[in-house]
């Protein structure tokens, strides 16, 4: 049975979990946590310490040993909100990726916020409820709207235990105004949605994280070393009331003895814990039910569900719409858009051994496809700097910044010159991003001068690379001469880019 392994890197801790997936049953062969405060010098000084940054590459090495003896098939590991905020991202991603053998993302708040929900959905699923999800991590919190077990609206926002500690936390006990500032800081954040979403009624209300665990357990007197015990478990709004009061007048000592708190829990949890009660205050909540599923428990179900490795190269659903809404934004083709991103895709997955990057880049690629030509909008002339503008400067949810970037290089350099050192937006991107760009643009210059017409003459395509040289197989209709020969004509990038022989061969044709 397929087994797949997901690490989440959050700014309070890191949490590894492997699984074997069958049908609707999840088995966890393997699942680690270890506290690893990165958020505490982002929000402190702006970046990850390098005490911060040893400790979690050698957590990571370890945990990459326990799911590597599993034989899993797929593995996807995330990093949030601290890390999206810190300076030296070049350098955590590096090191972290060297320390796993596979690379990190950086996901934005709406990924994140999705792989909670379907986390939550794999292990509670609600199939006739509007539920209300609250995660409290430790950089960020996520809002999230669900309804009949879809996830119907999400926001992120910088509410984490960690952060607001950071924020607002200078004495022990706080002192009055220092909760006072907490508390509006909360309501600011929080007013927006409910303003939004506050006036229907919620079936259920669900929170997550480890916060949400030692607040459920220390309320129900469930031991640290039975928390499991506490998923499902719920609290009343007068209990949280109870306990937040209880914990703001006991300093740090007598917190770290309270059940079902731990010692590092209990630096943080009025940070927290205030985050649960203004929420249950401004949405008028009655009680408040833990689950112990989180972002690992989105990624593990998201592999299944995509089939793990293959399906790490196309878009998520998500991603599909936000490109495909920004093409018919700006008038592109539908089919046209639709047509070059099935062959890229083709090519990608055909010469897996020749351009040897991970399985993810798949998706800048598919999105570079159907963005390209959105610079027509603009102009004709130059379109292909125009994509990339609009593109580079467009919100695009369920993207990370660098994807955005990334993805608008590609757009930049699909036809004309190959980038070049006076190309300031190739040389800005990193080492890592720049090797993606220029292996990715043969790919996508192909796939493009196969639909030169836009009349999908070309019906599919596969790479075969065989001692040392690359044939492109097209399967055609017979009156696709042009586009044999475009395609002929862009595979001089792929020879600059690989210098390998590459040809164009039909492989087989039909009559128009």
């Amino acid at each position: 049975m397929p087994r797949y392994a997901a690490v989440d890197i959050g700014s309070n801790s890191v949490r590894m979990m492997a699984a074997e997936v069958t049908g609707a049953q999840t088995l966890i062969l393997a699942q680690e946590r270890q506290v690893t405060r990165l958020g505490e010098s982002v929000f402190r000084d702006g970046s990850i310490s390098s005490e911060a940054l040893d400790f979690l590459c050698g957590t990571l090495a370890h945990m990459a040993d326990v799911y590597k003896r599993l034989s899993v098939i797929a593995v996807r590991a995330v990093a949030t909100s601290a890390v999206r905020d810190a300076s030296n991202q070049e350098e955590f991603l590096q090191r972290t990726g060297a320390a796993l053998g596979t690379s990190v993302e950086i996901i934005s708040g709406a990924e994140e916020a999705r792989l909670i929900h379907l986390g939550v959905e794999s292990r509670w699923p609600r199939s006739k409820e509007r539920t209300l999800i609250i995660d409290v991590g430790g950089g960020s919190g996520e809002l999230i709207v669900s309804q009949d077990g879809q996830l119907a609206d999400a926001v992120s926002k910088p509410l984490g235990a960690v952060r607001l500690t950071e924020l607002f936390m200078r004495s022990d006990p706080p002192r009055p105004v220092e909760l006072q500032r907490l508390q509006a800081y909360i309501d600011e954040k929080l007013t927006p949605f409910y303003r939004a979403h506050g006036s229907g009624k919620f079936q259920r209300t669900i929170v997550t994280s480890a916060t949400a665990a030692a607040v459920v357990s220390a309320i129900n007197q469930v031991a640290r070393s039975k928390r499991d015990d506490a998923d499902r478990q719920c609290v009343r709004a007068s209990q949280v009331e109870e306990f937040y009061s209880t914990i703001t007048r006991c300093d740090l000592a007598a917190r770290r003895k309270m059940t079902g708190i731990g010692p590092r829990r209990a630096e943080i949890i009025i940070a927290g814990s205030a985050v649960f009660l203004r929420a249950i205050e401004i949405f008028g909540l009655k009680q408040l039910c833990y689950s112990a599923a989180g972002v690992r428990d989105g990624i593990i179900a998201d592999l299944a569900g995509r089939g793990g490795a293959g399906e790490l190269s196309r878009l998520s659903r998500e991603q599909l719409g936000v490109v495909q809404e920004m093409a018919s934004r700006y008038n592109v083709s539908a089919k046209h858009a639709e047509h070059v991103a099935k062959l890229s895709q083709s090519l990608f997955n055909s010469l897996q051994n020749v351009h040897k990057l991970p399985a993810e880049a798949g998706k800048l690629l598919e999105s570079a496809a159907y963005l390209h030509d959105i610079g027509h909008f603009v102009s004709a002339t130059g379109h292909h700097k125009h994509s990339a503008y609009l593109v580079a400067n467009s919100d695009m949810p369920n993207f990370t910044d660098k994807e955005r970037t990334t993805i608008a290089a590609l757009c930049r350099f699909h036809r004309k010159t190959l980038p070049q050192p006076r190309h300031s937006q190739f040389q800005n991107l990193e080492p890592a991003g720049k090797r993606t760009v220029l292996n990715l643009l043969p790919l996508l210059r192909i796939a493009d001068a196969l639909d030169r017409g836009q009349a999908q003459r070309v019906q599919d395509i596969c790479g075969v690379a065989r001692d040392g040289s690359v044939t492109i197989e097209v399967n055609a209709d017979a009156g696709a001469d042009l586009e044999i020969w475009a395609a002929t004509e862009a595979s001089k990038a792929f020879r600059e880019v690989y210098n390998m022989p590459i040809a164009i061969q039909r492989v087989k044709a039909r009559a128009v």
